[in-house]
């Protein structure tokens, strides 16, 4: 950190800086023996002070002021410099997907691009398992496991990335805003620099296999959904937990775990309560209710367990400042550089409910007219842009997907 009082001492102790000070010195104590100021430093009397002080009368003359610049610069003090204009257009946005979206050999399109090898090289060294066969030859039962799907998702993200930069490499250069839904979060931060691929994916294994432990504590899962006028949400998530208490749950979970969109909610909890939800749905007010292919209740209070080892591998994990504005599953809004916080956060998005559809409000709200950023949907194969749709439907005409 600069130290501007230790810069000050030290030019005070120059000899330059002493002679002046000696000059000076010896200039007043010439002028006078005694105790009285020199007489350019008398004060002038109050009276001939009135006399030549400016009146409000005289605000607007500038015969009396004078400008650093020739008479014949072209300079406008009428104007103020202006701040050029980003047409949103030329800008990008891009969003990352979290687990639950890939299947066995999507990876195969990403497979051509030369440091997409590279990526799952260090993958396997990393996490102590061949990534790359089990993300082509599966099984699907076992790719769907938490443990395994949130570093393949977070890898195959940065496969699509490779995709898109080889592709479309502009789209990478002027990228103004990045959002990553769940563990998508952790790929945003390692695109923005936040973290580096390697910290990043540690870091990810470690949030997995947290996840994965904790959600073998007792039976629970997620449902997605999509809620009429008729569906009060609180009221339904605490008829459940009252269910699965009367059938003898043991403190029983329901709550909405992620605000995909203004009618699509996630419900994650106890298996009990999500089979009153699902038995129930129609008189609810539920439509389109559908166990995910997920095996916790991801971002209740169920992954609580998951929190202490995550905390430690976080603590040792270097972040950096993004180098892009990445938002917060959690507070919905960006980082802003505050590495605490970004700490802080990530911890707290395990147990909170991500506002997906918040953050996309964020991104893409405008005043009317105004033209929308490209959005490049990075290995969800549409999901991404079909969430996006159901908030701005404007801006998802603009969406892209790798």
């Amino acid at each position: 950190m600069y130290q501007y009082s230790k810069c000050l001492r030290t030019i005070s102790n120059l000899p330059v800086v002493q002679k002046i000070r000696c000059d000076v010195s010896k200039r007043f104590c010439n002028k006078s023996n005694n105790d009285d100021p020199p007489k350019e430093l008398e004060e002038a009397p109050v009276s001939k002070l009135l006399d030549e002080a400016a009146t409000y009368s005289e605000i607007n003359n500038t015969d009396w002021a004078t400008t650093p610049y020739p008479a014949t610069a072209p300079i406008s003090t009428d104007e103020k410099p202006k701040r050029p204009k980003i047409d949103p257009s030329e800008t990008s946005i891009i969003l990352f997907p979290g687990q639950g979206v890939i299947k066995v050999g999507d990876v195969k399109e990403y497979l051509r691009f030369p440091r997409v090898k590279d990526l799952f090289d260090i993958a396997n060294d990393i996490l102590g398992y061949d990534l790359l066969k089990m993300c082509l030859k599966g099984p699907q039962k076992i790719l769907d496991r938490t443990e395994f799907n949130q570093p393949a998702t977070v890898v195959m993200s940065l496969a699509a990335l490779e995709k898109l930069q080889e592709e479309r490499p502009r789209a990478i250069e002027q990228c103004t805003a990045i959002a990553g839904y769940s563990v998508g979060e952790l790929t945003a931060l390692i695109f923005s620099g936040g973290m580096s691929y390697e910290d990043g994916l540690r870091l990810v294994a470690v949030r997995a296999n947290a996840m994965q432990s904790a959600s073998e504590m007792s039976p629970q899962g997620m449902l997605s959904s999509y809620c009429t006028p008729k569906a009060k949400v609180s009221q339904i998530c605490e008829e459940a937990r009252k269910w699965a208490l009367d059938i003898g749950a043991s403190d029983p979970v329901c709550r909405i775990a992620i605000y995909l969109y203004t009618q699509g909610k996630i419900f994650g909890g106890s298996n009990e309560a999500l089979d009153y939800i699902q038995k129930n749905s129609l008189n609810l007010g539920l439509r389109k209710v559908q166990r995910l292919p997920v095996s916790g209740a991801f971002h209740t209070s169920l992954m609580e367990p998951a929190l202490k080892s995550f905390i430690k591998a976080l603590n040792k994990t270097p972040l950096e400042e993004p180098n892009v504005n990445v938002y917060s599953n959690f507070s919905t809004n960006m980082y802003n550089n505050n590495l605490k916080l970004m700490r802080k956060y990530l911890i707290k998005q395990i147990i909170s409910p991500v506002k997906w559809e918040q953050i996309l409000h964020k991104l893409y709200e405008r005043p009317e007219n105004t033209p929308f950023p490209r959005t490049f949907d990075m290995g969800s194969r549409g999901t991404m842009r079909t969430v996006l749709k159901m908030v701005n439907a404007k801006a998802a005409e603009n969406c892209f997907v790798y």
